[in-house]
């Protein structure tokens, strides 16, 4: 009998982001194993859904102009059809509605166990989207209690584990890595010829790219400001931004008004993966400061195609790379991202990182999935509720 699995989460595509990918990822590789994977997320309006997993969209409002999303709004008749799938193990990947409806479907007599990952700062989420103080501090209240009520919690990375403990959470926790999609190795000349051509890159040209969302809180005014500082050393290149967000007009603006406009480029979301998958064969370091998020599924993006990446030290994104080797590792300040991407350049070893960035870095999905369906298994195993 195929393990039912239901994966939670406040975001899926159409909306592109870490994790929204997370769960694509996860319910591709268990139904690809036999598992009989629904996802269960908000509806978006004229979105037609061909996966080999089932997915349930329940009614949904538009907060995009808030916050960026859609926000699910649980029902009855949403949880019971939930209900009726008998699922044998809920996965949740946010605290928010998410948490609710797997709450509304947890009940007897067949209340499966609740796994909750921990993917995000959901605190700097809350202070960076919530005015009122008070309402800040409920809203944390929300989140932690949506998290307790999980039966097994997981972190992405260990900082993402000291991000739960800042919240106060207390209860134990497992570290489960999150991989990629991506096969390993980067794509042929044809490929990144194509591209060059596509956007006018000559071919010998310096290249730089970020990949995420548009949003300040990612330190792209930092990647900005340091670029600013490479460019004025007498280095040309040329930069793109990947992505789309709140912050990109902004962002747009800023990169005009400080006179980088002539080498740095906002491209908005691309969806089509093999395009991205050239944008980082063609790239010679991919730049990823950013100390918000717990993982930075992109860092194994790149080093899936042998692109190397520039982080700050400490940070989530940084765990498991080291300076020098298998990437570059930078102080969150303009000089030190600054220099340390010129050294990098002048002495010529960003291929020779990059390389080893695929070798050391690289995670698949289909490994980081399948340690994930081992504990699952575990889970049930000793569940009282087991299946008969």
């Amino acid at each position: 009998m195929p393990l039912k699995v239901g994966l939670f989460n406040d975001s899926f595509p159409p909306t592109i982001d870490g994790v929204a990918n997370t769960v694509k990822n996860y319910a591709e590789v268990l139904a690809d194993i036999g598992c009989d994977v629904t996802v269960v997320t908000p509806k978006y309006p004229h979105v037609t859904d061909n996966y080999n997993f089932n997915v349930y969209r329940y009614f949904s409002v538009n907060l995009n102009k808030s916050i960026g999303y859609r926000a699910g709004i649980p029902t009855p008749v949403s949880a019971g059809k939930i209900l009726s799938k008998k699922l044998d193990i809920l996965h949740v990947h946010s605290p928010f509605v998410s948490s609710l409806m797997a709450k509304s479907v947890s009940i007897k007599p067949h209340r499966p166990p609740t796994v909750f990952t921990y993917h995000t700062k959901f605190d700097v989420d809350i202070d960076a989207r919530v005015k009122s103080r008070s309402i800040r501090k409920i809203a944390r209240k929300i989140v932690l209690a949506n998290i307790n009520m999980a039966d097994e919690v997981w972190v992405v990375t260990e900082t993402a584990a000291e991000s739960l403990r800042g919240l106060g959470y207390k209860g134990d926790y497992i570290v489960m890595e999150n991989g990629t999609d991506f096969p390993k190795g980067k794509l042929g000349k044809d490929d990144t010829d194509a591209l060059n051509k596509l956007y006018n890159i000559p071919e010998n040209e310096l290249m730089f790219l970020f990949v995420g969302r548009m949003q300040w809180y990612k330190n792209i005014k930092l990647i900005i400001d340091s670029l600013k500082a490479v460019k004025d050393a007498g280095i040309s290149f040329k930069m793109y931004f990947v992505g789309d967000g709140n912050d990109k007009s902004d962002i747009e603006r800023y990169i005009k008004e400080i006179n980088m406009d002539d080498c740095t480029f906002c491209l908005g979301a691309i969806y089509d993966r093999k395009l991205v998958r050239t944008f980082f064969s063609r790239a010679d370091l991919f730049l990823f400061p950013s100390v918000y998020d717990t993982s930075g599924l992109v860092v194994k993006e790149a080093a899936a195609c042998a692109c190397p990446s520039l982080l700050i030290e400490g940070s989530a994104a940084a765990e498991g790379v080291e300076d020098g080797f298998s990437g570059l590792l930078a102080s969150e300040t303009v000089e030190s991202c600054a220099n340390t991407i010129i050294s990098a350049v002048k002495a010529e070893k960003l291929t020779e990182i990059g390389n080893n960035a695929l070798n050391h870095v690289y995670l698949s999905w289909n490994d980081a999935v399948g340690k994930a369906y081992e504990r699952y298994e575990k889970i049930i195993e000793t569940w009282p509720k087991r299946r008969k």
